[in-house]
């Protein structure tokens, strides 16, 4: 029973806590992928770059001098103009096109190798490290829990929550769903559809953006960095149901908690295959994901 109880105190808990920091940042890096197909239909290839150049937005105003709390704050606002300047500059040219799914998944993948190769250019291949800007771990019942990973999961429920309140609970999130339901017919009521779409889109890679610099301090940041981690969330968007809020939600927290807890009997090499091998039996269970409908964005 002691054996037992150090075991839950000691191994199991730290790993629960680290998957739960990670997950709430992978349900953000994935939500913006999901509000960005469930709107626009564009599957966006290029959605790690922008988390990597979210950190690196990061290592840059510490470097300037500022705190990480004004990095936090400022590098939404930053990625969100590239987000906008991206969606009007590129996306938009091919969006009206015949056969917009797969020239909008060139080109988003295209734009993924151009970003990730100037990251390496400008900022070089060695990673960074960010300090962690609230040190410590506070316990409770003999258990140990990271200050700054608890702060991640509080900051990140909190956005979650401040996501589906805006989507589902506001006019913005009617309008943004009245323009993916029906282009045509939104348009027709007066409201700039070409707009909506880009302020989605340039809102779902501040969402990228948010989960680098949260994620920063966690890991190193280095160039490369969002080839590995978009392909955890294009995992979450698919099992939970592509273009589902709470699918990405539930998707994200479970995953990375499967993730955390089977690095204690397997080796990390088998990490992505056991994701992999998740979203392939959920697919053939339900094509259309946990809480996605088959035909539907």
């Amino acid at each position: 029973m002691a054996d037992a109880l150090e075991w839950l105190q000691y191994v199991l808990a730290p790993q629960v806590i680290n998957g739960a920091s990670i997950g709430v940042a992978v349900v953000l890096m994935a939500l913006g992928l999901t509000i960005i197909f469930g709107l626009l239909d564009v599957i966006n290839m290029a959605h790690g770059e922008f988390y990597a150049i979210g950190a690196y937005a990061a290592v840059v105003l510490l470097g300037l001098g500022m705190s990480f709390w004004w990095a936090l704050a400022l590098t939404p606002v930053l990625m969100a103009v590239v987000g906008y300047l991206t969606e009007r500059s590129l996306i938009q040219r091919v969006f009206h096109s015949k056969d917009r799914h797969t020239l909008t998944l060139l080109l988003t993948f295209g734009l993924a190798i151009v970003l990730e190769d100037l990251l390496k250019i400008v900022f070089g291949a060695n990673p960074t490290r960010i300090e962690t800007p609230i040190p410590g771990a506070i316990e409770v019942v003999g258990l140990f829990f990271p200050n700054y990973r608890l702060f991640v999961m509080a900051l990140g429920m909190v956005i979650i929550a401040a996501v589906w309140i805006l989507v589902f609970r506001t006019r913005i999130g009617a309008i943004v769903r009245a323009a993916a339901f029906d282009r045509q017919m939104t348009a027709s009521l007066g409201v700039p559809v070409n707009q909506v779409y880009a302020l989605t889109f340039a809102f779902g890679v501040a969402l990228a953006g948010i989960s680098g610099v949260l994620l920063a301090p966690i890991y190193s940041v280095f160039p490369t960095m969002g080839r590995d981690f978009v392909l955890i969330a294009f995992s979450v968007v698919i099992i939970g149901g592509m273009g589902s809020i709470k699918g990405a939600v539930l998707a994200g927290l479970l995953l990375t908690q499967i993730q955390s807890i089977s690095s204690l009997y397997i080796s990390p090499v088998w990490s992505d295959p056991l994701l992999f091998g998740i979203m392939v039996l959920v697919l053939m269970w339900r094509p259309q994901g946990l809480f996605g409908k088959l035909g539907h964005a």
